[in-house]
């Protein structure tokens, strides 16, 4: 650990003072509607799936790139300096900041005149956004005790199935009633009304305030020897100095076919690659001293590549399930908007809360069963989305004759067991992330582990799903969707797997 980490990690003292419960619980909420609006913003691109397909005239690998890649590149690698950033200031501002940037830059995309304004400025949301969740994280852990943060990050994660409902919602009886352009502008407005009341009413509290170490403050760490880099840091250091070869590299090659051939796209495209690379290699940079001792562990890695590989499934399917209401179960977008925001709402808050809830309880008999209880979730999942996609069959094996309504209200309940349980690894998962390093680390812990999650989750999720589809297409016609949504399913079978191996290792790698 650095002289700077040392002198960052001031943990909560005896005399700190204990935040009341009533304000605990307002700032909680606060926070929720800060996620809320995060996946507002995020997730109503997946609503807007059809007039924005038919507006721009994309295919589905184009609204994958869209919808992930343009999103998800400067969402992850950017979180880790602004999680930096926030370990060592207010974490407050950093969060006041980030929602008044996505908030701003969604309003943008109502005004992008082609395909190429809207995905930077989609960019520009992911810019935003990078500042929104980890500094969070970090902040929920700090006004709530451990034997209570599980379910305090499973209530902070509400944000996501209230924003994934209020953004599919109102944008989608928005873009039906006044077009894909006031939806945009109307939740990135709403967001800028909102960043104000964050900054004014909401305090940086102790760092560890909630810890042990308010009874029993840790022994002080001796700072490393100046320019000493060891084990993770070296590595972090030499990953950095790769990255940003390969990234002058590639605008280098870029630069030239532009040049040569007067191909703007690929010098743009090659561009892009380099931006991300150079992005990637400074934020491992800056990220080194929490890497030694986070990177390291192998809970880390078997926490973030499950919730990884569960997050393809769960961002790429949210993403693009309001379009295959449209073209399987011929509904239109006003009956998409109410019918998929009432899946996301009502299974995702159920999910959320059982997952935290169950996780602290078990949790008692050991520590494993943070990440066992996602991991028997997803295996549920996956027959359960295959299920809800063929309810219209069922309905007629059962009932033949049976009118669209029955195939409809079926689909919509069971939907609601895997939407659940998809989400009901936010809480014990992220609170593991939590205690995988010391107080003053958590924010870019919680960066470097959304990293993985995001980059991996919503970039390859939301484009995989939009690629396999247009594979299909010549053989599957419009039902192309349906079969790509089943090729998914394979993911949660590896979450499981890995998150498996993850409760027992975590006892192990556990920081109280």
């Amino acid at each position: 650990m650095s002289t700077t980490d040392v002198a960052a990690a001031s943990p909560g003292t005896p005399e700190a003072p204990v935040p009341s419960t009533g304000y605990r619980f307002y700032v909680l909420a606060i926070l929720i509607l800060v996620y809320m609006l995060n996946f507002v913003d995020r997730q109503i691109i997946g609503i807007l799936a059809a007039p924005l397909k038919a507006h721009f005239n994309m295919s589905d690998s184009q609204f994958g790139l869209l919808g992930g890649i343009a999103f998800a590149s400067v969402y992850s690698t950017l979180a880790i300096p602004l999680a930096w950033l926030a370990d060592r200031y207010s974490r407050v501002w950093i969060m006041t900041g980030a929602l008044a940037v996505w908030s701003g830059f969604t309003a943008l995309c109502g005004v992008a005149g082609s395909f190429g304004q809207l995905f930077l400025y989609r960019m520009g949301v992911g810019v935003g956004e990078a500042g929104g969740v980890a500094p969070a994280y970090s902040l929920v852990a700090d006004y709530f005790p451990p034997h209570q943060r599980a379910r305090a990050l499973a209530a902070f994660a509400f944000g996501i199935p209230l924003g994934t409902a209020a953004g599919t919602l109102v944008g989608g009886l928005l873009a039906a009633a006044y077009g894909w352009q006031t939806a945009f502008i109307v939740v990135g407005l709403l967001g800028l009304l909102v960043a104000p009341l964050l900054r004014m009413t909401v305090k940086d509290p102790p760092r560890g305030g909630q810890d042990a170490a308010r009874i029993a403050p840790p022994p002080p760490v001796a700072p490393a020897r100046p320019g000493a880099l060891h084990g993770t840091s070296r590595v972090g250091t030499i990953t950095a100095i790769v990255m940003m070869v390969v990234a002058a590299i590639a605008a280098a090659t870029g630069l030239v076919q532009a040049i040569s051939a007067g191909a703007v796209s690929a010098g743009l495209t090659a561009g892009f690659g380099a931006l991300l690379a150079g992005v990637i290699g400074i934020s491992l940079f800056i990220a080194r001293a929490t890497a030694s001792v986070v990177v390291p562990k192998k809970s880390f890695w078997l926490l973030a590549l499950g919730a990884a590989s569960s997050s393809v499934c769960g961002y790429g399917i949210a993403g693009w399930l309001p379009l295959f209401f449209i073209r399987s179960f011929e509904m239109t977008l006003t009956e998409v908007s109410w019918y998929y925001s009432g899946i996301a709402l009502i299974g995702g808050i159920a999910g959320i809360w059982g997952g935290g809830m169950i996780a602290d309880k078990l949790a008692k008999r050991g520590k494993g069963a943070y990440p066992l209880v996602p991991a028997i979730a997803f295996l549920i999942s996956a027959p359960c989305f295959i299920l809800a996609m063929n309810s219209a069959w069922v309905i007629e094996q059962v009932m033949p004759g049976a009118d669209k309504a029955w195939g409809l209200t079926m689909a919509f309940l069971i939907f609601l067991i895997p939407t659940g349980l998809n989400l009901s690894w936010l809480g014990p998962i992220t609170a593991s992330v939590q205690h995988l390093v010391p107080p003053a680390m958590r924010t870019t812990a919680s960066a470097l582990f959304l990293l993985l999650n995001n980059l991996l989750g919503i970039a390859v999720g939301f484009f995989y799903f939009g690629w396999m589809s247009d594979l299909l297409a010549p053989r599957f016609g419009d039902e192309s969707l349906r079969w790509a949504i089943y090729t998914g399913m394979g993911f949660y079978v590896l979450a499981s797997i890995l998150l498996i191996g993850a409760s027992r290792t975590l006892k192990k790698d556990w920081v109280d």
